[in-house]
């Protein structure tokens, strides 16, 4: 299967360095036998996959939501090679005029397999365009301005759009429903993040301990991605060493000096919550107003930070903004601010 990344997606904010992103490609599944977690997602690929290929037409066009880090670009290159259709792999955020997006369109070859990352931030002049050419595979461009302008119609070659987002609500009803399926991706459990964390270190190369292997996965925020990075650092501080096993003790260590503690909680969710509980006394509190006094950009704390400290239960996100609970409080060894009052009054 050929990957090929168009020129637009050349430019990502989070962009991973060339030999980061060269290992991570190297602990990709490369197919659905090989992926763990996420069963119903794979049984469902394997009979819309099974079914296109019977029909001899490409598979009708997927949408994967769920938080970063989980397999959304796995599994579009899993599906490119069930079909063994050439993948390519651009953004949203960075196609900005509509004859972006159609020049890649146009330069589609027939049953190739187009990744969407961050679907929902696609600009509407863009997503416009998209709305044809996802449901009847043509291109409906305005030539010219004013009451010269014309209207020109290119027909497509039948291809396949793989959408990923973060924020599925985000996405405009139109475009969502021109998707033929929908896959919400879940938190993975431990278990299944241990059996990763195997596989990894095998191609790694990388001798690893079933209690150090444990204790890793109870710091990954059940994140394959996160977890396959603590494994590197993990092994840095080994090697460093001079160990030929990732022990406990040094991976106690590595994750001591990356600042992940007990919950997986980084120095990025540490900060978040303080702030919240400390500054803003539990709040509730914008998250406009939270993103200024972290000088973060709103979007990092939505997508990144938030959603594990959810899950924990250490914030919520009410109408008048976000609020610390009282096991955020006391994972910070604070007294929560209703506490404090308790004690007043």
């Amino acid at each position: 299967m050929a990957i090929k990344t168009s020129d637009a997606s050349a430019v990502s904010p989070a962009a991973a360095s060339p030999e980061e992103e060269k290992v991570e490609n190297a602990l990709r599944p490369l197919s659905l036998g090989e992926f763990v977690g996420q069963e119903r997602v794979k049984e469902n690929l394997r009979v819309f996959c099974a079914a296109a290929k019977g029909r001899k037409e490409p598979v009708e066009h997927l949408l994967f939501a769920g938080p970063p880090g989980l397999g959304k670009t796995t599994l579009a290159g899993i599906v490119a090679r069930e079909m063994g259709a050439p993948l390519r792999i651009t953004a949203g955020p960075v196609i900005e005029k509509g004859a972006d997006l159609a020049a890649i369109l146009t330069s589609l070859a027939p049953g190739e397999i187009l990744f969407l990352d961050e679907i929902h931030r696609l600009r509407p002049a863009v997503e416009e365009i998209l709305f044809s050419a996802l449901e009847d595979f043509r291109l409906d461009l305005v030539l010219g301005k004013g009451a010269g302008a014309r209207t020109m119609r290119l027909d497509l070659p039948k291809f396949t759009v793989v959408g990923a987002t973060t924020q599925p609500a985000a996405l405009s009803a139109p475009l969502r429903d021109r998707f033929g399926h929908l896959f919400r991706l879940e938190f993975y459990e431990e278990k299944e993040i241990a059996a990763i964390l195997e596989r990894s270190a095998g191609i790694l190369g990388v001798k690893l301990s079933p209690a150090a292997r444990d204790l890793i996965s109870t710091r990954s925020r059940w994140t394959p991605r996160i977890a396959n990075r603590l494994l590197r650092r993990v092994r840095d501080f080994a090697e460093v060493a001079g160990e030929k096993e990732v022990s406990p003790a040094i991976a106690e260590k590595a994750l001591a000096a990356l600042g992940v503690d007990k919950k997986g909680l980084d120095a990025s969710d540490l900060g978040f919550l303080r702030c919240l509980c400390e500054k803003f006394a539990g709040g509730p509190t914008g998250l406009g107003t939270l993103a200024a006094a972290l000088a973060e950009e709103e979007k990092t704390l939505e997508e990144v930070v938030e959603p594990f400290l959810l899950r924990l239960g250490f914030i919520e996100r009410t109408p008048r903004g976000r609020k610390a609970t009282a096991a955020g409080f006391r994972h910070l060894g604070l007294a929560a601010a209703e506490e404090e009052r308790g004690k007043l009054f």
